[in-house]
């Protein structure tokens, strides 16, 4: 009897209100979890902030306060990098009193919220069983928790919700849903926008007896051809506009720059191609951290050569095409990106978001399907009276798979993956939230990045900031961080009193260890500069850096493993 209503209520496609409302809601309930599991990390302390919203939130403290980051290279560019409707949903929630930092850790559980629902709708869009759509928004929610992606709250986590979004209205065949999903990912995600035209066009292709034919269903060309016109429409600002920083870096100026190679800040060349084409950063084609559960996607293709055997496979719907149409024009996206490496952006971007939405509703599918015709073994053996050892087994096997399966997140070392910056020197943002709002600090130092996030201040450099893909910045970001490798350890002060005078330096922030040969060569982004390796050979020599014979002379700050120097003092040494 119980495997009876159990085999019901999973399998059931005729299912009642109230049944489809408890597997959404169980679905929603899983993601609100998952979410506040993140934001007990995200308000741990008072100085906390998501890695990557070091780069693209920090300079929007400029909307509470414009006099901060006045004429910073760093704040000025990450905000002309940012897209328009990101920009502007962060300012307008500001002016209703939600400040950038604080709607950054907000923004992920509604985001998750969003993409969750829509990926229930999508699953029953393709499979009416709402178990389906269940598992599939499980393995969804495990899989975005498991990345750092959605938990950023930085304009790749608006793809998840706008893309599954597009994905439902496409399916139920919405002229004005796909028309605002696409000018919303135009808005927030530009490079999604390539995948839905492919996808648009993909409607109109079917395959009939092994042959490629186009519909002679004069709808869907109407329906594609609205959407291509949105879509050409939202993307021709990006086509005609050019960026103050440009021009994008070619692959041969990029492959010369060790900040691209193995070792390097932002590694992308490698010599396995095994590792540069299947999961290198941002070369690669598969995403990283999925959780294994999701991976029975890729038995869904083989369930289908055997309809007989899986009788669910009937109530599949036509929509089940998007889901190898998506794969097809995501993998086009992904050779047309490395074809024209860098002008459209990295091309992993164009296949791990929408590999892990496709993964996960296939695998959702395919676990139904399986545990259906367990359950279904399981019912005649109980009902012919013969219990077999086979169906005992299989039954066995399906509770387990099902426990591991909700069970899952709590087997994973890191979850959620937040990668959030706890920031541990109060005391050195605290005076430096107390010095002028057009302060300039130099500084080499890992704690240099945080800065601008927990003390409202500018730096020079910092490795947060090192992003090397558009020339016009980079040129600009590498000749200061060189300058101030160069002046830093430097035996006289030349070097230190012209970089101060160049970019009107306030401070120069130092660690304790800072004048050590270990200093350099133990930090990645550090040691990939030449002037750098000249500097920890001349440490080891013997030799002594100027700043370091005056440290204790100019300091106005010696606290928590780091030393502030006020930059007018060392010009004045400087001057003797």
């Amino acid at each position: 009897m119980l495997i009876t209503h159990l085999h019901k209520l999973l399998t059931q496609t005729k299912t009642s209100r109230s049944q489809l409302i408890f597997w959404f809601s169980l679905s929603l309930t899983f993601s609100c979890i998952y979410a506040l599991l993140a934001l007990q990390q995200a308000f741990s302390g008072d100085y906390v902030v998501q890695d990557d919203a070091r780069q693209h939130v920090f300079w929007m403290q400029r909307f509470s306060d414009p006099e901060l980051f006045p004429n910073d290279l760093i704040a000025n560019y990450f905000q002309s990098v940012a897209p328009w409707g990101y920009t502007t949903l962060y300012q307008l929630i500001n002016a209703a009193g939600i400040e950038p930092m604080l709607l950054h850790k907000l923004l992920p559980m509604v985001l998750g919220l969003i993409t969750i629902g829509y990926c229930f709708a999508c699953t029953l869009q393709i499979l009416p069983i709402p178990a389906a759509s269940f598992l599939s928004s499980l393995l969804l929610n495990q899989s975005l928790w498991m990345k750092d992606d959605l938990i950023s709250a930085t304009p790749r986590a608006f793809v998840y919700p706008l893309f599954v979004g597009f994905l439902y209205y496409l399916l139920r065949r919405s002229f004005i849903g796909t028309g605002i999903a696409i000018s919303l990912l135009g808005l927030f995600y530009p490079q999604y926008v390539f995948i839905c035209a492919g996808l648009l066009i993909l409607q109109l292709i079917h395959f009939s007896k092994g042959r490629i034919q186009l519909l002679q269903d004069r709808k869907e060309y109407w329906f594609c051809a609205v959407g291509l016109a949105i879509a050409f429409l939202i993307m021709l600002p990006y086509a005609l506009s050019a960026s103050e920083y440009g021009p994008v870096i070619t692959p041969a100026e990029a492959r010369i720059l060790p900040e691209f190679l193995p070792k390097g800040r932002t590694p992308f060349f490698h010599d396995d191609p095994l590792n540069f084409w299947l999961d290198g950063r941002g070369s690669g084609i598969l995403p990283s951290r999925l959780p294994i559960p999701i991976w029975s996607a890729v038995l869904l293709p083989v369930l289908l050569r055997y309809p007989s055997r899986f009788p669910l496979l009937k109530e599949l719907r036509a929509g089940v095409t998007v889901l190898p149409q998506i794969l097809l024009a995501s993998l086009a996206m992904f050779l047309a990106a490395h074809a024209v490496l860098f002008k459209l952006h990295l091309p992993s971007r164009y296949t791990q978001h929408s590999l892990r939405i496709v993964l996960a509703i296939a695998a959702g599918i395919t676990l139904i399907i399986l545990l259906e015709a367990v359950l279904q073994t399981l019912k005649n053996s109980i009902l012919n009276n013969k219990k077999s050892k086979v169906s005992l087994l299989l039954g066995l096997i399906s509770c387990v798979i099902s426990v591991i399966i909700l069970i899952y997140p709590s087997l994973v070392k890191t979850f959620p993956k937040s990668d959030y910056t706890v920031g541990q020197a109060r005391a050195l943002y605290q005076f430096f939230q107390q010095q002028p709002k057009d302060t300039l600090i130099a500084s080499i130092a890992e704690e240099a990045s945080n800065i601008p996030s927990f003390a409202g201040r500018s730096i020079l450099v910092g490795r947060e900031y090192a992003i090397p893909y558009h020339a016009g910045y980079y040129r600009q970001f590498r000749e200061r961080t060189l300058e101030l490798i160069e002046a830093q350890y430097s035996q006289n002060l030349a070097p230190a009193q012209q970089l101060i005078q160049k970019y009107k330096v306030d401070f120069w922030l130092l660690d304790n260890s800072a004048f050590t040969p270990e200093y350099i060569t133990a930090n990645r982004w550090r040691r990939q500069y030449p002037v750098a390796i000249d500097a920890s050979n001349r440490l080891q020599q013997g030799a002594v850096p100027a700043l370091s014979r005056i440290a204790e002379r100019c300091s106005v700050f010696n606290q928590e493993g780091f030393i502030i120097l006020r930059s007018e003092c060392i010009v004045k040494a400087a001057e003797k």
